[in-house]
């Protein structure tokens, strides 16, 4: 307990059922007081209510991570809040279950805009304020896809290799401007989340859809929200204090293969 005691985080995402609620609660639980954005206000206020009851502290707000100006506002709720960042998860995305033929051209730019655009305003807006606070740790959630081909979804596995790579490249910015600001991502494989569920149903559904992203993962199983959640902490905490422009492959041997 207490992995991160003290801190402050924002979590993109977090209204969802799948990896960004569980998040901002097992941040919260180790001592975070977290601000949950999610486009989804309802779902936002759900998981910091659930904060709360279990004795943490968090706000929410309706948050739409393609807008840079949406960016600008939960900053300020964050630090007129909490007067301080330290953490950021850039966990929100969308995820279309498309082949890149099939995909048209604005399927393509929503998903690079939520996906990408959504990552980079989340650095540049957040950046400045964890240096006010003395540094702090960006965990941007890419995707086993961001590493190698998905012909089930190629605009979506695009747009997380391009969160793999600015990762990095903002991981040896923040390193020569001596910021003290970590800079990870991390690539889950097949995760049972809304967002994988839908995207199966995309697919056709069924025990055959279910099965090929199952086969996906040598271990044999889909992973669960908790599994990402657990690398975040340990990204966000002291216990990484000298990982920064690394990935994190949480996903049962997926990039193994």
């Amino acid at each position: 307990m207490g992995r991160v005691e003290g801190t402050v985080a924002i979590v993109t995402g977090g209204g969802s059922a799948g990896m960004g609620r569980v998040t901002s609660l097992l941040l919260a639980k180790e001592g975070a007081k977290v601000v949950v954005g999610d486009i989804n206000e309802a779902g936002a206020k759900d998981t910091a209510a659930q904060i709360v009851a279990a004795g943490g502290e968090a706000v929410a707000m309706c948050h739409d991570v393609a807008s840079e100006e949406g960016w600008a506002d939960i900053i300020k709720l964050t630090l007129d809040t909490y007067g301080r960042l330290d953490i950021l998860d850039n966990n929100a995305a969308m995820f279309i279950a498309k082949p890149l033929m099939e995909t048209t051209t604005e399927e393509f730019r929503r998903q690079n805009q939520v996906n990408v655009d959504g990552v980079f305003f989340g650095m540049k807006t957040a950046i400045p304020a964890m240096e006010l606070s003395g540094g702090g740790s960006i965990v941007n959630i890419s995707s086993g896809a961001g590493i190698v081909g998905f012909p089930a979804a190629g605009a979506y596995s695009s747009s997380k290799g391009a969160v793999r790579l600015i990762t990095k490249s903002m991981a040896l910015e923040c390193a020569q401007s001596q910021n003290n600001i970590r800079v990870n991502s991390i690539h889950p494989g097949p995760i049972l989340t809304p967002m994988l569920e839908q995207g199966m149903d995309d697919l056709g559904g069924g025990d055959e859809v279910r099965g090929m992203f199952e086969g996906m993962a040598p271990l044999g199983h889909l992973g669960e929200p908790l599994d990402i959640a657990n690398g975040v902490l340990y990204l966000a905490s002291d216990e990484a204090k000298y990982v920064t422009g690394a990935e994190l492959a949480i996903d049962g041997g997926f990039i193994a293969q």
